[in-house]
């Protein structure tokens, strides 16, 4: 990914707020692409730097929109070269079937096979997060407690919001490690 975000001046940019269809149709019309949508009043947009700095000098009505630190466009085309490049390293795995729940975040569906793990993981390199679906799934399921990985805190405070009853956790750095382990304690 870090090689295909040199090949072509890109990044993203966080869309807070607004009405969705007015956000997506918006971002169609300076080309720019919809790459995470993390929950109700939030999509993060990505394409050309020249792209995300029209969007950020003239937001759709009703948005704050926010530029984002990052080296590219990542979960569009403009990874297409990396998705390519993981295929082909990918071939050479051998998968097994997950032991716990896993949750697509390409879709939200739930995922059982290893072997439709790695595909899902390979294509989401070029393909939006659906970080929106994944909560409802786990919602539907019946999930009580979310912890998100390192840096954690973003998507904690989005799902805070989506799924309320939820206990959360967002890991910031490997000392919270105990924070963890104490907070699965708590759950079970």
């Amino acid at each position: 990914m870090a090689r295909a975000a040199t090949l072509e001046a890109s990044s993203m940019a966080a869309v807070v707020g607004g009405e969705q269809e007015i956000v997506l149709d918006h971002l169609t019309n300076l080309g720019l692409f919809a790459a995470n949508y993390n929950g109700k009043g939030q999509i993060v947009a990505a394409g050309s730097s020249a792209k995300i700095q029209e969007l950020i000098d003239s937001p759709p009505p009703g948005t704050r929109v926010v530029g984002l630190a990052v080296a590219g466009a990542f979960h569009t085309s403009f990874m297409e070269t990396a998705k390519v490049e993981l295929g082909s390293l990918a071939s050479s795995i051998r998968t097994e079937n997950p032991k716990l729940l896993l949750w697509s975040n390409s879709d939200g569906a739930r995922v059982d096979s290893g072997d439709k793990f790695l595909e899902l993981l390979i294509n989401q390199v070029s393909n939006p997060v659906r970080w929106d679906l994944t909560m409802d799934s786990m919602v539907s399921y019946g999930v009580s407690a979310v912890i998100e990985l390192l840096p954690g805190g973003t998507l904690t405070g989005i799902a805070k919001r989506a799924m309320p009853g939820v206990a959360t956790l967002a890991l910031k750095s490997p000392e919270d490690l105990e924070k963890a382990v104490a907070f699965v304690r708590e759950q079970v």
